[in-house]
């Protein structure tokens, strides 16, 4: 991988089959927003991430050299996402998904910003869902300058009631946010304990959180915590799984069901393709 600057702006280059657009387009991220000329623009860590694509190389905007390993992190640049790709694409069905959905990352997000972006997920659409989390860091977020705003730390969201919330327009889903904020500016949700826990075990812990279902307690050990073994399920994973893999999650995808399940929903969402294909195991 290659890291230069170029004026105000820092290059990393070498990065291989990386989609910026599938990436942030594929339903894992909801805090970064298109722009005119094919950039993206967004925060991460509170730091403005202000990124085109050109080619195999990524252009971050009016940024630091010593920024690039955030970016590189975040962005998940230096996973051998070849080699993943080969192991779970064990039959027709992932073949074309991965084909059709070529250069998907999983994001390192932070625990707390999946964790409330997915409970305002719950029974929601994705354009839906980016508005109520842009509202939420304009409200309760620190400025940070280009009309850009950090996630509020939970300590901030803990001190208010649902009824404070109303203006997200984030409907029953602002009791949910409160009660996880209250739990983890609290303690009682700890981070770093879930981050070390086996999988079921964090899950749970997660799910101790008012309106957390194993969904959201999935997306936000996939998202959150980078874990690629967890496999969320909403209904067009749920319907795929019937339909492509009546037998269950093929044992050829672990420890990466993860990374297998994003492909497999970017790919059903857009196309629509339930038809069963035959199946090597």
């Amino acid at each position: 991988m290659i890291v230069k600057k170029d004026g105000g702006d820092l290059l990393i280059g070498g990065i291989g089959t990386f989609s910026l657009e599938r990436t942030l387009n594929c339903g894992q991220c909801f805090s970064f927003s298109p722009t005119e000329d094919g950039s993206f623009c967004g925060v991460v860590r509170e730091k403005v991430c202000h990124v085109r694509q050109e080619g195999e190389l990524l252009r971050f905007f009016d940024t630091e050299e010593e920024a690039a390993q955030i970016w590189i992190s975040y962005f998940d640049l230096d996973t051998d996402y070849e080699t993943i790709c080969r192991r779970i694409c064990t039959d027709e069905t992932m073949q074309r998904a991965v084909e059709s959905c070529a250069g998907i990352r999983i994001l390192r997000q932070e625990p707390w910003e999946a964790l409330c972006s997915f409970i305002l997920s719950q029974n929601n659409h994705i354009p839906r869902i980016r508005g109520i989390v842009g509202r939420l860091r304009e409200m309760f977020g620190k400025p940070l300058g280009n009309g850009q705003y950090a996630f509020p730390a939970p300590e901030v969201l803990a001190s208010c009631t649902p009824e404070e919330l109303a203006p997200l327009r984030s409907g029953f889903r602002a009791k949910y946010l409160c009660d996880a904020a209250k739990k983890v500016a609290g303690g009682q949700l700890d981070f770093s304990r879930i981050a070390l826990a086996e999988h079921s075990a964090a899950r749970e812990e997660l799910m101790t959180v008012y309106g957390v279902g194993k969904k959201v307690a999935e997306c936000t050990l996939l998202y959150g915590f980078h874990r690629l073994e967890s496999f969320p399920e909403d209904v067009w994973i749920r319907r795929a799984m019937q339909s492509l893999y009546p037998e269950g999650i093929p044992e050829a995808w672990t420890p990466y069901e993860g990374v297998a399940q994003q492909f497999l929903f970017d790919y059903v969402r857009k196309t629509r393709d339930f038809s069963l294909h035959p199946v090597i195991r």
